[in-house]
C-alpha cells in the first residue's frame, strides 16, 4: 500500500531503502493502522519530538506529540480514514498529556485541506530537515484542543 501511496501522491518525498524499518522508526512511537475487509488502508503513528521537528517549536504552551507517517491507500480516500486515524493518535497524545502537532509539505494541497477542514490550527512555516541531505519547507498545524474520538469507528 505505500507504494501505491508513493505512486499516486509522492509520499513519502524519499523513498526509503527498507520501508518496513522506516515504517517502525520513530521516538518513544506508537502506530494504528486502518483496515477495511481484511486489508490495511490506513497508517499513522505518533512520536516524541526531536530537535529537528519544526511544529511542536510553533506550539505556544504544553508538551507536544508528533504526527508521523499518516497515510491512507488511494482505494479508500473519501472514507474518513485519515480523519480516524488523526483522531485516534489525538485521543492517545491527549492520555499522554500532549497536544497533537504535524507538518505537511506545503505543496501537498490535498492533505492541507485536510488538516484544516477537520480544524486544526495553522501554526506556521518552517524548514524541516529529513535527512543530511534533504531540507523541505513545511506547514505546521497544532490538533484542535479538543478532539473528537473518530477512532472507534470502522472505517
Amino acid at each position: 500500500m505505500l507504494h501505491a501511496v508513493h505512486l499516486a501522491d509522492g509520499y513519502p518525498t524519499v523513498w526509503p531503502d527498507d520501508p518496513a524499518s522506516w515504517l517502525g522508526h520513530g521516538a518513544g512511537g506508537r502506530a494504528w493502522v486502518a483496515e477495511r475487509s481484511g486489508r490495511i488502508v490506513g497508517h499513522v503513528a505518533l512520536v516524541r519530538p526531536t530537535a529537528d521537528d519544526v511544529a511542536p517549536s510553533l506550539l505556544r504552551h504544553g508538551p507536544a506529540a508528533v504526527v508521523s507517517r499518516l497515510f491512507v491507500d488511494p482505494a479508500a480516500r473519501g472514507l474518513r480514514v485519515g480523519a480516524r486515524l488523526l483522531a485516534r493518535a489525538a485521543d492517545e497524545a491527549h492520555v499522554r498529556g500532549a497536544r497533537t502537532v504535524l507538518d505537511v509539505v506545503t505543496t501537498d494541497t490535498a492533505a492541507i485541506a485536510l488538516y484544516e477542514r477537520l480544524g486544526w490550527t495553522f501554526l506556521g512555516t518552517g524548514r524541516q530537515r529529513w535527512s543530511p541531505t534533504v531540507s523541505v519547507t513545511v506547514r505546521c498545524y497544532a490538533a484542535p484542543a479538543v478532539s473528537p474520538s473518530l477512532s472507534r469507528e470502522t472505517p
